[in-house]
């Protein structure tokens, strides 16, 4: 065994500078030729760090001390930031967040999808790296001491970092985080444990309208044995001006998923509305919305200038939700068909047209691989939204038969895009025309992107 092996074993300390950043948002670097994954660096650090589950090639790692801090980081708005799980790059200078991000589309273009330069705009934001989030669920426990407990999970744990309140979610949402969690421990309601599935509240879910400020407060409870909910919840439509409805969403499954399948409004109404460009829409407990209203608007305008409707096209959206984005387009188009496996989202979805006075838009429920391989009208335009896993196959084969004219195609992981675009390209049918990358959620390593082809 020589030196460099004595020291490459769990425990010891090493020196590294960090080179990279993977698609996780860890630090990347090299000690003798093996790699080191190190959270909570940014490009520049000199670090000494511990090494963690250490293999033959590579290993895991924990800064103990940095003697040379990056020009690229900087000091976290968060008390927490080094311990929840909530935001990963609240230490990376925001600008440069965009740039990792911008790269990191590029190279999985490159490598993936074997694309040559490909046109990738700079990443788009709008208002604020801070205070963006319009929508948080947070876990519920109990702390050793007998203290109701909200917050994040600590990195790679289920160990609970409470908060009383997070610089990423709306600041409208605080003053519930902290005051809901004391009024759990004054009525005496149980919290779940979830190694011996006991207990009843699970989470605590808060949802706001960016534009209309209204908030929706959501229990998800195991069974829903909560003495003295109602009178509870006329109590906090009365404090909290904003609230205009509060939920029980009823998970009894012993499961890692937050939400069940059902949900019960307790008080007010089981939705806030809000404006998307310039739409009302409902939002359910549950419903997906992309949590940064503001930065989904702006990618919206750039898919509007991008496919260029000129009021004759007929527009497929798949996997369309409750129709966020539908909708909008329909506007500029003769017809949009969306297309969604969830009935409670098309419901959803029929609500938000009729309420919105729009008729040319209609939708159906199925599996997108089932639905659009048997459509009778054939689109000019594909807008595509899958789920991070990217599109089944057959979905793919199935645009390459229908050719509609154009295809934008969104995606919150640039690796499965990536695969995806390749493969519509690869026979010379479709060209990569545009690809831009959206920050949806600063502060983390996620990104969204939207890519448009054309034939």
């Amino acid at each position: 065994m020589n030196n460099n092996d004595i020291v490459w074993q769990q425990g010891k300390i090493i020196e590294l500078e960090i080179s990279d950043l993977n698609d996780n948002g860890e630090g990347v670097g090299r000690f003798e030729g093996r790699v080191v994954f190190v959270p909570d660096t940014v490009v520049g650090d000199r670090l000494l760090v511990r090494l963690l589950r250490v293999k033959n090639k590579y290993a895991h790692g924990v800064v103990t001390a940095i003697f040379q801090p990056s020009l690229q980081r900087t000091r976290p708005q968060c008390i927490v930031a080094d311990k929840c799980g909530g935001c990963q790059w609240q230490h990376i200078n925001y600008e440069y967040q965009l740039q990792v991000k911008q790269h990191q589309v590029i190279q999985a273009l490159e490598r993936i999808g074997n694309f040559v330069n490909p046109p990738v705009a700079p990443v788009l934001t709008t208002n604020s790296p801070l205070g963006y989030r319009n929508k948080a669920t947070y876990p519920i426990k109990v702390s050793s001491t007998g203290q109701v407990q909200a917050g994040y999970y600590q990195k790679g744990s289920h160990l609970l970092i409470n908060l009383n309140q997070c610089p990423v979610q709306d600041p409208r949402l605080n003053p519930l985080l902290t005051e809901i969690k004391q009024d759990i421990q004054k009525q005496g309601w149980s919290v779940y444990d979830e190694n011996r599935h006991q207990g009843e509240i699970r989470h605590l879910g808060l949802r706001i309208g960016r534009y209309t400020g209204e908030i929706l407060l959501t229990l998800v409870v195991k069974n829903g044995q909560l003495p003295g909910i109602e009178t509870q919840a006329h109590q906090w439509l009365q404090r909290y001006p904003q609230l205009v409805g509060i939920c029980l969403n009823h998970n009894g499954d012993r499961t890692n998923a937050i939400f069940g399948k059902v949900t019960t409004c307790i008080a007010g109404v089981p939705y806030i509305r809000e404006r998307f460009a310039g739409l009302e829409f409902k939002v359910r407990p549950d419903t997906f919305f992309q949590v940064y209203t503001e930065t989904a608007e702006a990618l919206l305008e750039v898919i509007q200038s991008q496919l260029n409707l000129q009021g004759d096209e007929i527009l497929v959206d798949a996997y369309c939700g409750i129709g966020t984005l539908t909708l909008p387009l329909a506007k500029q188009a003769r017809q949009t068909i969306g297309l969604e496996i969830q009935p409670e989202a098309v419901e959803q979805a029929i609500y938000n047209a009729q309420h919105n006075g729009i008729t040319n838009a209609k939708f159906q429920i199925g599996a997108v691989e089932d639905i659009l391989p048997k459509l009778e009208t054939l689109p000019d335009i594909v807008l595509l939204d899958p789920p991070r896993k990217g599109c089944e196959p057959t979905v793919l084969e199935s645009l390459l038969k229908l050719k509609p004219k154009k295809i934008a195609y969104i995606s919150c992981k640039a690796s499965t895009l990536s695969r995806d675009l390749g493969l519509l390209c690869a026979s010379g049918e479709y060209k990569l025309k545009k690809v831009q990358p959206a920050d949806f959620f600063p502060q983390t390593p996620h990104v969204e992107t939207v890519a448009f082809l054309e034939s």
